[in-house]
Parts: C-alpha cells; structure tokens; sequence
C-alpha cells in the first residue's frame, strides 16, 4: 500500500536572500529579509532591504497567498526606518513572488517593481529570491498598534525585577491569550508587554477576559511580563492567563507586585 501525503505551505517565520535592481538604482544588488506574518491567505510583517546592516530600509507590508497557484504578493505601505546614503531614497515595492518547495528547502522567487518614496517615481525594477531561514538578521518586532507605540512613547514604567513563572513551548505560531482575575474581583489593573512591546495599558482585570493575539516566528524567544499599575483591593496583582495555540491550552498564574513583575517566556517550535 502506497501512501501520500501532502504539506500545507507554511510562509510564517524569516525568509532571507537577495534583490537585485536594473540600472538607476542606488546599488544593482542588495540584501533582502521578510519576516512574514501568516495566517489563513494573508500576510503582513516587516520587510529589511540592506547593502550591509549598517545602510538598510525598514518597511511595513501587508499581502496575500493563493494555494493553488503558490503565488503571493506583497505590498509595502510605509517606511518605518531609514538608514541608507543622503543620495539615495527608499524605494516602496510590490512583490510577485512564487513559492516552491524542493527537499527541505523552501523558496520565494519572483519580481518586484516600486516608486521612491519622496518623488513618486518609479523605482528601477528587479528581481528577487529568498529561502526560508531559521534566524533574523535584524530584530523581530512584535505587532503593535499605532496607538500603543504612541502611548509607549511617553511612558516611562519604573523598572522592575522579572520572575520567570513558566516557559510554554507550542506547536503553532498564531497564539492567544486571555487574562483574568485570579479569585475575587479587586479592581487589580496590568500592562501587559511582549519583547518590551506594549499591548495591553492599564486594564482591568475582572470575569471578562482582557485578550491579546499574537504571531510568534519559529525558534524565536519571546517574553510576556504583567507589570502591575496597582495592587487592587487584596495585594498582590494576581491574573490567571489562559494560552491558546492551535490545539494547546495552558493556564498560568500569575502575580506581580510593586517590586516585581510575573514574565513567561514562549517559544514556537513547529
């Protein structure tokens, strides 16, 4: 008896390569890292393109991923960072790409075509290859929203001792999280932070659950801290937090003070 079975594309995670750029560009060729976002047909993340880790573009992307042909576009819609040559400027791009398998290795090859950002005009076209990489070469952001980062901006949370209460391993990238009160309700209220990231601000914890989703990139480490902005009626700050992940469920406790801050780390291992 013969069996077959097939492998869903997963796009989720680091893919790393190359962009190359017709005459007129700043450079023929360049670096090129996405960290790709994945759940269901769409896609978002950050995209890094880069002559060497000192002179790169930071961009944003959002795209989506047809199953049945293999092929994914992918736009930018905004610069966050820029560190490249006064005379050049960063190019926002659309990427056409299709993705293959070939053994163990997983690769998204294509074209790209753009306008400069400050001139609106188009950008010398070119072409691009990735494989799928186990490590960044840049930081991997969290998602968070624009409010938040402006809220971040101006906060300045006192610093705190973490205690690690649990390391949770899961099997499937997109993770939820609920927080509530751990007993009786006392008017206890978190921040909640992802790798200093903040995306829960001063909430109150009661029978209703305070949630967050998240997208975590494989072998990647990831670190929750519930700082408290109070002790609530009954000292300390306890929550209990239920994580979701696929088909995992997990329930943690935990409790933070005004000396220390519960933290749990996350690890996706697909």
């Amino acid at each position: 008896m013969l069996s077959l079975c097939s492998r869903a594309e997963d796009l989720n995670g680091i893919w790393k390569g190359t962009l190359t750029q017709a005459p007129g560009g700043c450079y023929p060729s360049y670096f090129l890292e996405l960290q790709i976002n994945f759940s269901n047909d769409r896609i978002s993340g950050k995209a890094y393109d880069y002559y060497d880790k000192a002179h790169f573009v930071k961009m944003s992307f959002t795209g989506r991923y047809n199953a049945q042909t293999h092929r994914l576009v992918i736009i930018e819609d905004r610069v966050l960072e820029s560190e490249i040559p006064v005379e050049c400027a960063p190019c926002i791009k659309t990427y056409d790409l299709n993705y293959a398998r070939n053994g163990n290795v997983e690769e998204l090859t294509g074209d790209w075509k753009g306008f400069f950002s400050d001139k609106h005009l188009v950008c010398p076209p070119g072409k691009i290859k990735l494989q799928k990489a186990s490590a960044s070469d840049f930081p991997v952001d969290v998602d968070q929203n624009d409010t938040l980062a402006r809220l971040q901006a101006s906060l300045h949370l006192q610093p705190r001792e973490k205690e690690v209460v649990k390391t949770v391993t899961v099997n499937s990238p997109q993770i939820k999280l609920e927080f509530y009160d751990n007993a009786e309700i006392d008017h206890d209220t978190i921040t909640v932070l992802i790798n200093n990231k903040v995306l829960l601000y001063r909430q109150m914890l009661t029978d209703r659950p305070l949630t967050i989703n998240f997208n975590a990139f494989p072998n990647m480490a990831y670190e929750l801290v519930m700082y408290a902005d109070n002790l609530g009626d009954i000292p300390p700050n306890t929550a209990l937090m239920m994580v979701t992940a696929g088909s995992q469920k997990f329930e943690v406790f935990l409790s933070s003070s005004e000396e220390k801050s519960a933290a749990v780390h996350f690890v996706y291992r697909p």
